[in-house]
Order: C-alpha cells, then sequence, then structure tokens
C-alpha cells in the first residue's frame, strides 16, 4: 500500500489522506477489537487452567490430601506448556491485529492542522 504522502521542504503534505478526527464509534470499536483480541488470547490458558484445577481439586477431595503446593505445580505446568504450544498461534494474531490497527490508524493522517 502506497503512501499518498509529498514531501516538500521539511515539511510532509497529507495528500488525499482524511483530516478528521477520530469520532466515538471508531474509538469504541478499537476498544471493542482491542479486548476481544485480548480474550481471545488468554482463553486457551484459562480454560486449561481451570480444567486442571477443577481436576485436582477432586482429586484431593477423593484422597483427602490437603497440600496447596499439589494443586498448584501441575496448573502452572500445564498452563505454561498450553503458552509454549500455542506460541506461534498467540504471536499470528497479534501480527495480525497490530496490522489491521496501523493500517486503520493511517487512514486518518494528521488531525488538525
Amino acid at each position: 500500500m502506497e503512501s499518498s504522502r509529498v514531501v516538500v521542504g521539511d515539511q510532509l503534505h497529507p495528500g488525499n489522506l482524511r483530516n478528521e478526527s477520530v469520532n466515538e464509534f471508531e474509538i469504541v470499536d478499537l476498544a471493542r477489537s482491542t479486548l476481544t483480541t485480548a480474550l481471545m488470547i488468554v482463553t486457551p490458558a484459562l480454560l486449561v487452567g481451570m480444567s486442571v484445577g477443577l481436576v485436582m481439586s477432586l482429586f484431593q477431595t477423593i484422597t483427602s490430601l490437603q497440600e496447596q503446593t499439589l494443586a498448584m505445580v501441575p496448573k502452572i505446568l500445564a498452563v505454561v506448556t498450553t503458552i509454549l504450544i500455542l506460541t506461534p498461534w498467540i504471536l499470528n494474531t497479534l501480527r495480525t491485529f497490530a496490522r489491521t490497527l496501523f493500517e486503520s490508524l493511517a487512514t486518518y493522517g494528521p488531525s488538525g492542522g
């Protein structure tokens, strides 16, 4: 995508870029997509942590073991393993989000004068 900015002397002139300020609907849409992306990234690790915690709680209840470290170590290992396995997907999701964000911000150009 080629920019329509023209350098005249030391100043950048926006060419045919929009010279409007961002309205509240676009800000809300940006916040929504940011929160949706963040939730999409953390959901697998949270679900794995909750599932392992539930299984460990049932195991502790059945065996009458009440050791706190017995519940924490498997959860930590499961969450770290999940994050390591999903790292390529997480990075791809973040790259796509950042590219979309920067492309949408570039359409506004300088606001003001």
